[in-house]
Formats: structure tokens, C-alpha cells, sequence
């Protein structure tokens, strides 16, 4: 059986975090492939009927934000995480190299829109987070975002930038929006063994990109930015989980776990009928009798 043991990865609000002291691969959760299949089944299920509770309540959102380094899985994670869950209450956008347009408004603008409406999950595969990571290890993208005054690239405009996204996840708590975040976390060498694997497989070759392998060069910066930005915006409404993602199935069934645990502890119900409304449908009854 799946345990309960989710708070172990979860990143603790105001602690500073040490990515190396994070385990990439624990013990399994499953004792074959069939049964790692059948786990994810029941968890799926799971969050199908907590999400068709949300979406008949219509008060809650929850958005999930994944984050990784390349090959670490967010795709399958997303995929076999979420199939099954009716797709008129579920929504992934993916954000890339952001457009002109996009350059030209703040930061959280382009991901701002895409926010998942009441009784439904929204789904970020990479968010704006990216800001404060990628664009972290490489501040020569900052020019294009044509910022005024001077400072950029200091101390203070990358704290000013975590202190936003913390203002801006605080301010979608109070409106109901429930934010969990995800940090699928390989190692070096796992990363490695699937780039190699992209390349041997025919079937795989469209997943590599020779960019990805230059950016493993910038290896331990990417792992201080994701431990300055986790630590500085992991907090008690919107955590950071740092899943250990060596192993696929594993990464899978923990992320749902957390998922199916944050819906449950909204305590959905559907909605309760007036007497007006009960009447209604005694009365449409006895027409179709």
C-alpha cells in the first residue's frame, strides 16, 4: 500500500534548502509494474471523483506547477497523473521561450491568464518560476525585458522578484485558488542515462535537443536557484514538494498522493439544494413520469 508519507518531501516555510541532502531515488512504493500500474488506477480514480466534486462545488481551484530539469519526467508525471480526469475540468498549459508580447508585460502576466477557473485544475508545466531560475543562470535573457531603473541582476531584484511570486500566490489563496508545487528532482546521472537513451532510441529522438546537454554544464548553478527559490517560496498555503525522481512510477504515485491530499482537505461537498430547487425537480419528474 501506498503510505502517507508525503510531509517528508514537502519543503518546510522559512528553512533553507539543501538539494544535495534531497534523495533523487528512495525505496519503492510498489512491489512490481502491476502493481505500480493498479496504484496510479486507484489514485487517479481518486482524484476524478475529488475533481468532479470541485468543479459541482465551484468554489476552489487548484493549480499544480511542475518544475524540473530536462528528462526529469514533468511530462509523464502530468500525463499519467491526470488521465482519466474529466478534461473539461482539467487544463495544462505549457510556457516556453516567452513572445514579444509577453516581454512586454510583467513577468507573471503570461502565466496570470492562463489561471484555472473556480471547480477546476490548472496544470503548469514550467510557470513563472522559470524567472527566477533559468533566467537566473543565464541574466543576459533580462534584456530583452527592457526593465527600468538600475539593480537588475542584484541581490534585490532576485529577492524582489521571490517576494512577488510570494504576494501573488498569497493573494490567489485568499481568492480560492489552491497552489501545490512540484520539484521533480533527478540526478546528474539519471539525467544522463535518459539523454543517452533519447539518442539510442529512434522513437525517442525528437525528445533531445543538443541545448538540453549544453545546459547540464550549468548544472550547479540551476541546483543553487532552485534551492534559493524553493526555499524563499515554499510556504504553509502554497509548498514546494521535492520529489525524488529517479524512478518514474514513484515520482507518479507521490505527486498524486499530494494532489488527491490537497483536494481532500478542502472538504468538497456538492452543493445543497434549496427547497424551491427540490421542488423544481419533483415537478420536472412528474412530467417525465
Amino acid at each position: 500500500m501506498l503510505n502517507r508519507g508525503t510531509d517528508k518531501y514537502r519543503v518546510k516555510p522559512g528553512r533553507k534548502l539543501r538539494l544535495a541532502r534531497c534523495p533523487t531515488d528512495v525505496p519503492k512504493l510498489y512491489r512490481n509494474e502491476q502493481d505500480a500500474e493498479a496504484q496510479q488506477a486507484r489514485q487517479v480514480a481518486r482524484t476524478s471523483e475529488l475533481q468532479d466534486v470541485l468543479y459541482a462545488s465551484d468554489h476552489y481551484s487548484l493549480l499544480l506547477i511542475f518544475q524540473a530539469m530536462d528528462a526529469a519526467g514533468k511530462d509523464g508525471a502530468i500525463k499519467h497523473v491526470l488521465t482519466g480526469v474529466n478534461p473539461l475540468g482539467c487544463q495544462v498549459s505549457s510556457f516556453k521561450q516567452p513572445s514579444s508580447e509577453e516581454l512586454d508585460h510583467d513577468f507573471l502576466w503570461r502565466t496570470t491568464v492562463r489561471l484555472p477557473e473556480r471547480g477546476r485544475i490548472g496544470i503548469f508545466n514550467r510557470s513563472y518560476y522559470e524567472e527566477v531560475l533559468v533566467v537566473r543562470v543565464h541574466p543576459q535573457f533580462l534584456a530583452a525585458q527592457r526593465l527600468p531603473g538600475e539593480g537588475v541582476d542584484s541581490r534585490d531584484f532576485w529577492e524582489g522578484r521571490m517576494r512577488s511570486i510570494r504576494d501573488h500566490e498569497t493573494h490567489l489563496h485568499r481568492n480560492g485558488t489552491r497552489v501545490v508545487k512540484f520539484f521533480l528532482h533527478v540526478s546528474n546521472e539519471e539525467q544522463r542515462k535518459r539523454f543517452i537513451d533519447r539518442i539510442d532510441h529512434p522513437d525517442k529522438n525528437w525528445k533531445f535537443s543538443l541545448g538540453d546537454v549544453e545546459e547540464r554544464g550549468y548544472w550547479n548553478e540551476y541546483m543553487r536557484a532552485y534551492e534559493q527559490a524553493l526555499s524563499a517560496t515554499s510556504t504553509k498555503e502554497s509548498p514546494w514538494y521535492v520529489i525524488p525522481a529517479d524512478d518514474k512510477k514513484n515520482a507518479r504515485l507521490l505527486v498524486s498522493q499530494v494532489v488527491n491530499q490537497t483536494l481532500e482537505s478542502l472538504d468538497l461537498k456538492y452543493p445543497k439544494l434549496d427547497r424551491a430547487r427540490l421542488a423544481e425537480l419533483k415537478a420536472a419528474r412528474q412530467l417525465l413520469e
